[in-house]
Parts: C-alpha cells; sequence; structure tokens
C-alpha cells in the first residue's frame, strides 16, 4: 500500500508510530494473559501495563489526581456506558451540539423513546458554522439543562467546540457535561482539572494514534453511574452485583496488546514537546488555499481558521460527493471520506443535500505536503471534467 495516499485520519489515523506496533507485538508474544484474574507475574504484568496507561492518558489530558479512566472496546462503547448509567427522567433536557456523531446521537435517541426525556440543539450561528454562545446562555435559562453534550472537535468540518465555555455555562445550570473527544485528545490541548466536565470520552485510535479496539472515558467523580454492562471482573466472583468502582465499569477481559499499543502511543505524545495541532493548522491552511482557488469546489469550513483542527469538507460541483471519493480512489490512489460521516445533525446546515453529504479530507501526523499536493491536482482534474 505504499502508493496510496491515505487521507482518512478523522476515521482512524494511520499508519500508527513504529513503538505502537512494537509494544503489541512484545505485549501479545510475552504477557498477553488475562490481566486481573491471576495473581502469577505475567497477569501482574499486564494489569500493571494497565494502570500505567490510565496514567498516561490522566497526563495528557490535564485530569487531576482523583480523575479516573474507564477502558472500553470504543468510544461508542463509552457513550453508551455514560449516558446508559446516568438516572433519567422524563422532564430532563438534554442538549447536544449540532456537531455530534451517532455514537451520542443514536445512543441519546435510544434512551429518550424509553424515557421520554427532551433533546434539544445548542445554538449555531449558520453564516460562521460556530456555535454561538450569547443564544446558548439563554437557551439554558429559558430551559434548564440536565445533561449538556458536546464534541471536542467536529469529524466533519473539522470544528473546534469551545467546550471550556459551554461546559462552564452549563455547570452554572448544575447539568451533567459529557465532551466527546474522540476527535481531540491528543491533537487539542486540555486541561481536564480545570474544567466542570463530568465525562470525557476518548477514541484510542483516533487523534491518540493507538490501535483499534481502545477507548473509554475519564470520570471527575462528581457524578456516579449505573451499571449499564454486567459480566466478569475477576474480582468478587461470589457477588452477582456489579461493584460500584472501576472495576465494575470494565467487565470482561481487558485487551491487553491492545492498551499496551495505546499506552506506548499515549507515551510518545506525552515525550513531544507539542505542536501536532500546529502543524495540522498549517498544513490544512495550505491545502484550503490551494484547494479553493478551484471553479467549482465547495468548502464547508468554520470561519475562526483559529478553531479548525485539520479536516476539510468539500464538494465539486457536478458530482456527488460519493462519486469523487470513486474517483480519487480508483484513478488516484488516494483515500478520502465521503457522505455524511455519522454526523445526522449538521448537515441540515452545510445544505449539501444534492451532493448526498460531502468528501472529506483528514490530516494526520503523517501526512505530507506533497499527498496534499496530489489531492489538490486530483480535484483539479476532476472539476474540469
Amino acid at each position: 500500500m505504499e502508493d496510496m495516499i491515505y487521507l482518512d485520519n478523522a476515521a482512524t489515523t494511520f499508519p500508527k508510530p513504529e513503538c505502537v506496533y512494537r509494544a503489541m507485538e512484545e505485549a501479545g508474544r510475552n504477557y498477553g494473559v488475562n490481566a486481573g484474574r491471576g495473581s502469577y507475574a505475567l497477569a501482574r504484568m499486564a494489569s500493571a501495563v494497565i494502570e500505567e496507561t490510565r496514567e498516561w492518558i490522566k497526563r495528557l489530558a490535564g485530569a487531576d489526581s482523583v480523575a479516573e479512566v474507564v477502558f472500553t472496546p470504543s468510544a461508542t462503547v463509552a457513550c453508551n456506558q455514560v449516558f446508559g448509567g446516568l438516572d433519567w427522567k422524563e422532564e430532563d433536557v438534554v442538549y447536544v451540539s449540532p456537531f455530534e456523531h451517532n455514537a451520542v446521537m443514536r445512543v441519546l435517541y435510544l434512551l429518550q423513546k424509553k424515557y421520554g426525556f427532551t433533546i434539544e440543539e445548542l445554538a449555531l450561528q449558520e453564516e460562521t458554522l460556530e456555535l454561538d454562545m450569547e443564544k446558548i446562555r439563554f437557551q439554558f435559562l429559558r430551559k434548564k439543562p440536565t445533561v449538556v453534550a458536546v464534541t471536542h472537535v467536529s469529524n466533519v468540518t473539522g470544528y473546534i467546540l469551545p467546550v471550556e465555555e459551554v461546559a462552564k455555562l452549563a455547570a452554572e445550570q448544575g447539568a451533567v457535561v459529557v465532551v466527546d473527544g474522540s476527535q481531540g485528545l491528543g491533537l487539542v490541548p486540555v486541561c481536564l482539572k480545570n474544567l466542570p466536565v463530568d465525562f470525557y470520552i476518548f477514541a484510542g485510535h483516533k487523534t491518540l494514534y493507538g490501535p483499534m479496539g481502545t477507548g473509554g472515558f475519564l470520570q471527575s467523580g462528581r457524578v456516579a453511574l449505573k451499571p449499564f454492562l454486567a459480566g466478569g471482573t475477576g474480582s468478587n466472583s461470589l457477588d452477582l452485583e456489579m461493584s460500584a468502582d472501576v472495576t465494575g465499569l470494565e467487565p470482561g477481559s481487558p485487551n491487553v496488546a491492545a492498551i499496551a499499543g495505546l499506552r506506548a502511543a499515549v507515551a510518545e505524545l506525552c515525550g513531544k514537546s507539542g505542536g501536532f495541532l500546529e502543524r495540522e493548522q498549517e498544513m490544512t491552511e495550505y491545502f484550503i488555499d490551494r484547494l479553493g482557488k478551484i471553479p467549482g469546489v465547495r468548502l464547508y469550513l468554520p470561519e475562526d481558521r483559529k478553531r479548525h483542527a485539520g479536516i476539510v469538507a468539500f464538494n465539486v460541483e457536478g458530482y456527488q460527493a460519493s462519486e469523487v471519493g470513486m474517483i480519487l480512489d480508483e484513478d488516484y490512489r488516494i483515500a478520502v471520506r465521503t457522505g455524511y460521516q455519522c454526523a445526522p445533525l449538521i448537515h441540515k446546515y452545510l445544505k449539501a443535500d444534492e451532493f448526498l453529504g460531502v468528501v472529506r479530507v483528514g490530516v494526520g501526523w503523517f501526512t505530507t505536503e506533497a499527498e496534499l499536493e496530489a489531492l489538490v491536482d486530483a480535484v483539479r482534474e476532476i472539476a474540469e471534467g
């Protein structure tokens, strides 16, 4: 696949740093046993790697020492556990940003059908494709929030949402604050110990540059979750009740090899001096400038470029988004994402129905300027017919 240009990093970052592959192989070969289920040395070694990974993630997220990291197989499972573990009432009001992924929206929709609570969208400035904080303040005063769910970075437009402002407004109203950091953690700086965020969800295989099969959430401890998943935990085996601590939130055998890979990735990120976001923004601005000069290309971007990560959505006049993606793949060996990106709310504001979604480019750690230039040339040839 050396001749393939991979630009779908918003779906999953690829390739991974070499240390990730080495760590996974080492774990699989040397201590790929059931952590937390045995008192022998290999089991203790596997458990130690898992605990070290929790500490690395807390360090990367700027979390307080009392915060807890819960591992799940994916951010989607984490969303199910967090929202499914809250106490719901019919009179509850849940606010979501228009940028939410179906990992959030479908879970809330399922729970809404069961409990009957209300779901409201946070106000958006349609001309800038950014949140309208003044209107949101009024929304919260008009209809008090019970839960506020906001993604950190839009997986469609690359907009970096003002989670700090939203979280503080929500906390003033006593709301539970849930941030979906799947597209943010490891890329966008965050300091959770200074924010009233109750749950911060992460996906190991995206901006953390870890393997698939890793995800989870950080919890502040201010809100206790009810058991949502049940099963073996390797402790208190005679008790049919799930324990109330982190162990009870992690039923089943942990994916030791994948978590070892995640540990290597997060340690690598923490060991760098930073600048990943700045590099992505510089490359993205270069790409946008070149792409925007092609006649017939429509771009869907937040107005404030300082709040824009390395995701670019566009369309080409005369083509459906999927057609552009197919041509890029078959004729140019360039991999991008097309369609609606599992984000059902934002597309009504993009007004791209005639294209059946958008073409999405995801810049990553290993993306080069030459690869973006090749994509620009390819799009120019497509637009010229």
